[in-house]
């Protein structure tokens, strides 16, 4: 373990995800910016991180390599296999390979590096940005303890983590990593509802937002069931249950139901789909 730094991480893409996590991290201090080393192939996106954050910027995914010890390949899954193949002559065994991949197997990303270090397969969203993350992890048994423990870490620096095998990170993808976007679009809805019935566009999406924030802190500060704190706000006869039993009418829950049912399911296809190309 004295080669693995847990303070030096290297992020292979700056995307939404990537740069949302390297915000989160140095949002909450785990690591600094001169900590963590960024590639991309559009140097202004680097140039935008680093002007903005200080990261340091690396001349190739090799030298992030060979800078860190923690690995974040946040590259889209269709080009997972060829930044493995640039980085994998500079892969040592103290080093972890942090994959936030969707549909790329921990024995794809185990075959791909030659099984040269450690593989964490993970499924973080992009709350992260604000320290309110979500990140579904595999714990693969191959992997010791204290590079898991080092790995979470840097995980939790930005969210809540929970373990889940590998046959459930579809699942986890529908209902954690997708589903910001399906927060979005039940705020902007309840937004246009605010709108249409009289209130300002910057009102409406304040009190959406945060009506949204409070209810989750309930859920999860509480304990109680979702069901539980749905009845103390439907009073009888009251203005609540009309607006719950509309969307039921229209349908709501199965719609949601269904859109988590579709979302696991092209996970599931594009796993399929490289398991295909290995």
């Amino acid at each position: 373990m004295k080669d693995l730094k847990l303070n030096s991480i290297g992020f292979i893409g700056t995307g939404n995800m990537g740069s949302a996590m390297i915000k989160g991290i140095i949002r909450s201090r785990v690591a600094g910016p001169e900590s963590i080393w960024i590639y991309d192939q559009s140097r202004s996106k680097m140039e935008q991180l680093n002007n903005e954050l200080g990261v340091l910027m690396a001349n190739s995914a090799e030298e992030v390599v060979h800078k860190c010890s923690i690995i974040v390949p946040a590259v889209k899954p269709a080009f997972i296999g060829s930044v493995m193949s640039e980085i994998r002559s500079a892969l040592k065994s103290h080093h972890i390979i942090l994959s936030i991949a969707a549909g790329v197997t921990i024995n794809q990303l185990k075959e791909l590096t030659q099984n040269k270090c450690y593989i964490i397969r993970t499924m973080p969203n992009t709350p992260a940005l604000v320290g309110e993350g979500m990140t579904a992890v595999c714990k693969d048994p191959s992997v010791p303890d204290e590079y898991m423990n080092a790995a979470c870490n840097i995980l939790k620096s930005f969210g809540k983590v929970e373990f889940v095998t590998e046959n459930q990170i579809h699942a986890a993808t529908a209902i954690s990593g997708s589903s910001p976007a399906y927060a979005f679009l039940f705020i902007e809805a309840l937004a246009d509802g605010g709108v249409m019935m009289g209130l300002s566009r910057e009102q409406s999406y304040k009190m959406a937002a945060q009506a949204l924030l409070g209810s989750a802190k309930m859920v999860l500060e509480t304990g109680k069931h979702p069901g539980d704190l749905k009845d103390m706000v439907c009073s009888p006869s009251g203005t609540t249950i009309e607006a719950v039993a509309s969307l039921e009418n229209d349908g709501f829950r199965g719609a949601v139901i269904n859109a988590v049912k579709v979302c696991a399911q092209k996970s599931i296809a594009m796993g399929d789909k490289n398991n295909e190309k290995s």
